[in-house]
């Protein structure tokens, strides 16, 4: 009997072993998806004006996955060698914490089973993050910083606006430097405690988002059961990001939220991923009234890459909602938002962005206007509202 019980603790292990080795990247292949293309030739005019564009994107959830962002992986979107082939600049990476099962975009109880608790125990994160929000912010963000660390001219992690100069000399000069940034896809990180933003600033969180999936302590998600605007606790919330110039990010809040937050703030909002309802009526994307007040309030848009925001994921997808939100805000207020490594499926990966600079030039986008989109407008939204210096 010994001996059997023996035998089924040795075939557990091995199984419990395989699981936590292979299945996150399983799992990741079957959630980050490149979607098939035709292969289109690449102009000359494409190839020559996207190396000279600066290229930033509000969003990505690729330190949410146990992979070696270092190397080039065959799953997910985004890592350091593609970045450079697609000649990224500047890049969000916001570290989500909550998550619901089945990420319903029309309505998700505080009572659904979370998604990250799971990913964190299978991709063996520190037990500090199984069952505390704020710590799988911070562990995320640990994991950034010791990338920059171990790869210092391949990454850097910005700040502060000092920190962006340095990073975009260093760019001038002729290096594939790419700047880092970090921010929360919602503020289920802060655990209903205003020293955790404190505690997210000094680990270099720059941008919060206000909610995810769900209705949270500072108040109704896009996706929860409230539509509620901000609580208390919100309002007492957003007023310390505005004190410590922590960039505020709406792209999933209720628009009851957003309504409250431009009432009581004068620094300009971002909405990092999204889409225009009146391009792609989905639950996903907040009215073209409040998106119009955004703008007009300094604000910047992120356009996403997946069919939840854009209705059609192709290059020439996304291209049709860049224009219609130029069309709609002005071009001054457009940016790239792509969701990478958020559960979608992409019709290309961040090496592939010159499909984009290609479909904007048959769109008929002037030179100028390609330029801020790709990546002048972040640029200038980031010199004008990261904290001057550490």
């Amino acid at each position: 009997m010994k001996t059997l019980f023996s035998c089924l603790a040795l075939v557990l292990a091995i199984a419990l072993g395989l699981a936590a080795t292979l299945g996150p990247g399983l799992l990741e292949k079957s959630m980050n998806i490149v979607l098939p293309q035709v292969e289109t030739p690449l102009s000359d005019e494409a190839i020559a004006l996207h190396s000279t564009l600066t290229i930033g994107d509000l969003h990505t959830d690729s330190t949410l996955w146990q992979r070696n962002l270092s190397q080039r992986s065959d799953r997910g979107h985004v890592d350091l060698p593609r970045l450079r082939e697609g000649n990224v600049a500047l890049q969000m990476f916001t570290s989500v914490t909550k998550s619901p099962a089945g990420q319903n975009y029309e309505k998700n109880s505080t009572e659904a089973r979370d998604n990250i608790t799971l990913l964190a125990v299978l991709q063996r994160w520190p037990v500090r993050t199984w069952s505390n929000l704020t710590e799988r912010a911070l562990y995320q963000a640990e994991r950034l910083q010791a990338l920059a660390a171990d790869h210092p001219q391949e990454l850097g992690i910005i700040t502060s606006q000092v920190d962006l100069e340095r990073v975009m000399a260093a760019r001038t000069a002729g290096s594939k430097m790419v700047g880092g940034l970090l921010g929360t896809e919602g503020s289920h990180a802060l655990e209903g405690e205003l020293a955790n933003i404190d505690r997210l600033y000094d680990a270099g969180f720059r941008m919060m988002g206000l909610q995810h999936f769900f209705d949270n302590r500072l108040g109704g998600s896009l996706h929860g059961t409230s539509g509620a605007g901000l609580t208390e606790f919100g309002r007492a919330a957003v007023a310390a990001m505005d004190e410590r110039q922590i960039m505020i990010d709406v792209a999933h809040s209720s628009e009851a939220v957003v309504a409250d937050v431009l009432a009581m703030t004068d620094r300009p909002l971002i909405v990092s991923h999204t889409g225009f309802n009146g391009h792609c009526d989905s639950p996903r994307n907040i009215s073209d009234a409040l998106m119009l007040e955004i703008a007009n309030e300094g604000g910047l848009i992120g356009v996403g890459y997946w069919d939840g925001a854009i209705c059609t994921p192709t290059p020439a997808g996304i291209v049709e909602a860049i224009r219609y939100g130029i069309e709609l805000v002005g071009e001054d207020h457009i940016a790239l938002g792509s969701d990478y490594d958020g559960t979608i499926a992409a019709p290309f990966d961040t090496s592939g962005l010159i499909l984009l600079t290609q479909q904007m030039i048959e769109q008929g986008m002037s030179e100028a206007q390609i330029r801020k989109v790709m990546g002048e407008n972040m640029l200038r939204f980031l010199r004008e509202n990261l904290p001057p210096a550490n």
